[in-house]
């Protein structure tokens, strides 16, 4: 289910209708699994996390998955959308540009230890504003900065290498060869190879391991097994799939997931 942002939009306002006096404002959305929350942007800074379930956000430039243990930092005017990939409550903290510390540019995880995650909830609640400054001035303090993989994948300019990456999109865990790809849509293996280089930047190899890779993401945040989450991905064993994990996040899934 797809759902405009105006009906989750709303800014930090004072009085006067001018944004700027509110420092913090916190949201809770229930989200039912497959909801989408379309490609939009806020003019206030937002972090982005759930304390149950797995969220996915999407930006121009990659897709963060985001099990509990997870937050993102997306500044104001970037533009993302929000998935649920099962059900879950989209806990937003929306932040005042003008009064905020943080000075993050670009989008940024940040682990949630068991403080942070506590406080996000206590935000949430309905606090005097002399307890709501307090618990304000502590957040900043508590947004670690973490290494997620993020994943953004071109599709191929080229008509025959892009059918094979739709294709792909929707089940990557075909485990066709380039040539095979090539005898069944009709082009030469170079061809494709030529294609996906051409219009991507990387290799095919490089492209299906990106695919399958996203599609894992959210299985294993949800607590699916290596096992599961390999052989669901098209991989032969679950010491491959993690090798491949690990070339792409620098860590194993038991590991990235971890709580901190």
């Amino acid at each position: 289910m797809t759902v405009s942002c105006k009906d989750v939009r709303f800014q930090l306002m004072s009085r006067n209708g001018q944004t700027g006096a509110t420092a913090l404002v916190v949201s809770a959305i229930p989200m039912p699994s497959g909801t989408v929350f379309a490609k939009h942007v806020h003019p206030v800074h937002q972090l982005v996390w759930t304390d149950s379930g797995v969220l996915q956000v999407a930006t121009d430039d990659g897709t963060w998955v985001l099990p509990p243990t997870r937050a993102l930092w997306l500044p104001a005017g970037v533009r993302h959308e929000t998935t649920a990939t099962g059900p879950t409550i989209l806990r937003g903290v929306y932040l005042n540009p003008t009064q905020c510390p943080v000075v993050w540019r670009d989008p940024q995880p940040v682990a949630v230890s068991r403080l942070l995650a506590e406080l996000l909830l206590h935000l949430g609640r309905k606090l005097t504003p002399a307890e709501a400054k307090r618990a304000q001035a502590i957040l900043p303090d508590l947004l670690e900065p973490v290494r997620a993989v993020t994943i953004h994948l071109e599709l191929p300019a080229d008509e025959r290498a892009r059918e094979v990456a739709e294709a792909l999109l929707v089940n990557p865990a075909d485990r066709r060869s380039l040539p095979a790809w090539g005898r069944h849509i009709g082009a030469s293996a170079r061809t494709l190879s030529r294609g996906f280089l051409s219009g991507t930047g990387i290799t095919f190899t490089r492209w299906r391991a990106a695919a399958r890779m996203r599609e894992a993401l959210p299985l294993l945040a949800a607590g699916r097994s290596v096992s599961q989450v390999a052989s669901a991905v098209g991989y032969d064993t679950s010491s491959a799939f993690v090798a491949a994990f690990r070339r792409e996040t620098g860590t194993t899934p038991g590991a990235y997931f971890r709580a901190q």
